[in-house]
């Protein structure tokens, strides 16, 4: 599986085929909040999360989700992933709670995937 950072707008049919590369109908994705990118196809998201780290991101921008192209509207993001367990900065879940970040990790999917 090809791990590749989205910095500029891609297709929805480009995203399938990132999904047939790896789970068919899923799209392990990790979102640099700051940055405004994200790494598309990793089998584990610490995958990606290295990756992007290694570019120059820092950890605490870096959130975890799933892609699910086949889907759309609320369906198509699911907000999970084990990287994002952060105790000490008050998430505690696999999750993103903080609703703020929930917002801008959407409004960056759905500035570089496109229909």
């Amino acid at each position: 599986m090809q791990i590749h950072i989205i910095k500029q707008p891609i297709s929805r049919s480009e995203l399938v085929k990132i999904a047939e590369e790896g789970f068919g109908d899923l799209v392990k994705a990790v979102v640099d909040v700051e940055e405004g990118i994200i790494a598309l196809g990793a089998e584990l998201h610490s995958d990606g999360e290295a990756l992007l780290l290694q570019s120059g991101s820092k950890q605490n921008n870096l959130w975890g989700i799933n892609l699910y192209p086949p889907r759309y509207g609320e369906d198509f993001v699911e907000f999970d992933s084990v990287i994002n367990l952060r105790p000490s900065a008050g998430n505690l879940s696999r999750g993103v709670d903080n609703p703020q970040i929930q917002e801008k990790i959407l409004d960056i999917v759905n500035k570089l995937i496109k229909e």
